[in-house]
């Protein structure tokens, strides 16, 4: 029995990335003498043994024959006699198929995958790639993960597969799981450009494919098209969570909506977008939270600008609505604001800073207001006049405050 370190965090080691799943290979071995040696079974399909003193996963060395149409539709062969390329020859790519011997400390590469690492080139490694359509998606995703450039016979395989309707075989979970680990990246532009590039987009997002169709006003978007503009927004969050991330590529969504004849201007497109939004999370299954906060920010974002002129009222209902998302929102909003392809000017970035330090202001005034400052409030009535009683508080009090700010 032989156990090497494989896959991605052999390629980490070698570009001096923090590894954060270890797996192994282990070969010339059989389940029943992992399991003698206290190793805990898991996975129907093939064996895969848990060690239970740190968690780390370990894998007979296999090899594989397509069974269906299914991302998961493989039959597994396992024998002692199966050799580590063997099992490495079955892989994605390049810079995954690489193994480390523990008590050598070797490298072993059978693909020339750190001379690929080396240029920064994401590379499939046999035809067997085609077999499984979620490596179409795990291409754009380590395209944003690592910064690399797509080989060009692994783009036109991977147009191919597209093209062969091959996507609509993935369930929603693994391609919210890909789009997810996309989100957590630096680059997650890049992830949809690459989508783009190969066709994926268009059945996956087609919703954001749109975007790039659809025209923007050249004195404010010079960039022209409001996919660009999109893609220069997700540069402005590239350090933020995926929950902003995602909301600023659905922010503007609602512009693909907008009739013909008013183009290049797109009048409630804020409202528009948010069936979209919807529909692209129910599809994908995207959690709650994700859809709620990208269709806030959708319906709100183009209000910011108006804080100065909201009433009272407007405005104490505005800060409600955003709750504790406000800082969030507020970042979107900023990454909407740089998202364009021109110098803007000094008095546009004072404006900008003027509204949110007004829209802050009001939501920290806000947030000191408690339902026992109001007076007699032992005596209010707690039924369902309170909540109104309350709202009209809170105007009252934020009138005060801000002509004496003021």
């Amino acid at each position: 029995m032989k156990i090497y370190q494989v896959g991605g965090s052999v390629r980490d080691k070698i570009m001096h990335l923090p590894a954060h799943d270890i797996d192994y290979v282990v070969v010339g071995s059989t389940p029943q003498e992992m399991l003698s040696l206290g190793f805990k079974q898991v996975g129907k399909g093939f064996p895969v043994f848990i060690n239970p003193q740190d968690g780390s996963e370990y894998a007979l060395a296999r090899k594989e024959q397509k069974s269906g149409t299914k991302h998961c539709d493989f039959r597994f062969e396992f024998s002692p006699t199966i050799s580590l390329k063997e099992d490495l020859i079955r892989r994605d790519f390049t810079c995954n198929a690489l193994a480390l011997d523990r008590d050598t400390n070797q490298i072993i590469d059978y693909f020339n995958g750190q001379q690929d690492i080396k240029d920064g080139i994401l590379r499939h490694i046999s035809p067997h790639f085609a077999e499984d359509p979620l490596r179409v998606l795990r291409m754009c995703r380590f395209s944003a993960q690592l910064n690399f450039k797509i080989a060009p016979q692994t783009m036109s395989l991977a147009r191919q597969m597209v093209n062969d309707d091959m996507l609509s075989h993935l369930s929603a979970e693994r391609i919210w799981q890909e789009i997810y680990r996309a989100l957590e990246t630096k680059n997650f532009a890049i992830f949809i450009t690459t989508m783009q590039t190969c066709g994926a987009l268009d059945k996956i997002l087609p919703e954001v494919a749109a975007l790039f169709a659809t025209p923007e006003r050249l004195d404010y978007h010079p960039e022209g098209n409001s996919g660009a503009h999109t893609l220069l927004c997700l540069k402005n969050v590239a350090l933020q969570s995926p929950k902003i991330k995602f909301a600023t590529l659905l922010h503007d969504i609602g512009k693909t909506l907008t009739p013909k004849d008013a183009l290049p201007h797109h009048p409630g497109h804020d409202n528009a977008g948010s069936k979209l939004i919807s529909d692209i999370c129910s599809r994908l299954k995207v959690p709650h939270e994700y859809k709620n906060f990208a269709i806030l920010c959708c319906q709100k974002h183009m209000k910011l600008h108006l804080v100065h002129q909201m009433r009272m009222a407007t405005l104490v209902d505005f800060v409600a609505s955003l709750g504790k998302d406000i800082n969030d929102f507020i970042t979107v909003c900023q990454a909407d604001f740089l998202g364009r392809s021109y110098n803007i000017s000094e008095k546009e970035q004072t404006d900008f800073a003027e509204d949110v330090a007004f829209l802050q202001k009001v939501h920290d005034i806000l947030s000191n207001i408690k339902a026992t400052d109001m007076q007699n409030f032992e005596l209010l009535p707690k039924d369902q006049s309170f909540g109104p009683r309350f709202r009209e508080f809170k105007i009252s009090v934020l009138k005060q405050k801000l002509k004496i700010q003021d």
